[in-house]
């Protein structure tokens, strides 16, 4: 299918619903699908759902209050402490998993409470081509993955964004913080908050795609192989920063950025 007839197809997908309630974290796939949402079906019939946590940036979730209130759209919110799920600190490869889990079932529980036909989450045809262990809760719970079942990629989705006028077109890819730790390294408060404050740090810095992996006490810098310059005419001031955060050694990976670069650990 060409993108007319994804989008297309997009639609008849949407349109098979009343009712619905959007997982909305604020990123590029959620936000397009939560827009569609709204302008097909109508504002009083989608309702978006936001999971606030310590593994996700706060910037993402004033983005989502942000973005729903221009939108009229009604947003719930909810608290979940991601380090009190049972096993999701011990981060076994199958952690996306336990925690997809527990944040969809009370999604689905609050969609249900308001009188949702069903519940959409924003995966798109790309993510099948990475280790996505959480995948399989969306599917045990009966979760829709709209975009997904379009076959819209992420580049199709930012051109659609585009087309809508959403600021995310261009955003940077986001991902739990708990994916910047090792499997099998624990996952602290002190830990993702230092991943948190180092990534923002690039992020005022002008760094777009970024993120911070912690190996030990080690931070591997990981920027598009673009602005890798820019991280070394920046050194002293990243070098000094990440140190105050409680990193012993600042390091940058000559391979740039990488999607889900700690995957790679799963076939050893």
């Amino acid at each position: 299918m060409n993108l007319t007839e994804k989008e297309q197809e997009l639609n008849r997908i949407i349109t098979e619903h009343g009712r619905v309630a959007v997982a909305f974290s604020s990123g590029v796939d959620s936000t397009l699908l939560l827009k569609i949402c709204a302008d097909t079906l109508g504002k009083e019939n989608v309702i978006a759902i936001t999971a606030c946590s310590l593994a996700f940036p706060e910037r993402e979730q004033n983005e989502s209050i942000v973005f729903c209130k221009s939108e009229g759209i009604r947003q719930i919110k909810f608290n979940i402490n991601q380090l009190e799920i049972p096993g999701f600190c011990s981060n076994p490869p199958d952690r996306c998993y336990i925690c997809k889990k527990a944040i969809f079932t009370e999604i689905c529980r609050i969609a249900e409470e308001q009188n949702c036909d069903c519940v959409f989450e924003g995966s798109n045809l790309d993510d099948d081509s990475d280790y996505r262990p959480g995948m399989r809760a969306i599917k045990e719970l009966g979760v829709i993955s709209p975009l997904r079942q379009a076959e819209l990629t992420k580049a199709e989705i930012r051109k659609l964004s585009a087309k809508l006028n959403l600021k995310t077109a261009q955003k940077p890819s986001l991902a739990c913080l708990a994916t910047r730790l090792e499997y099998g390294d624990t996952i602290t408060e002190d830990k993702l908050k230092m991943i948190d404050k180092a990534e923002q740090m690039l992020i005022n810095l002008g760094f777009n795609q970024v993120r911070v992996r912690m190996h030990g006490k080690t931070a591997r810098i990981e920027v598009e192989k673009s602005q890798m310059q820019a991280v070394l005419d920046n050194k002293d001031e990243i070098n000094e920063t990440l140190k105050s955060y409680g990193f012993d050694y600042i390091t940058l990976d000559l391979n740039g950025y990488i999607q889900g670069s700690m995957n790679k650990a799963i076939g050893k």
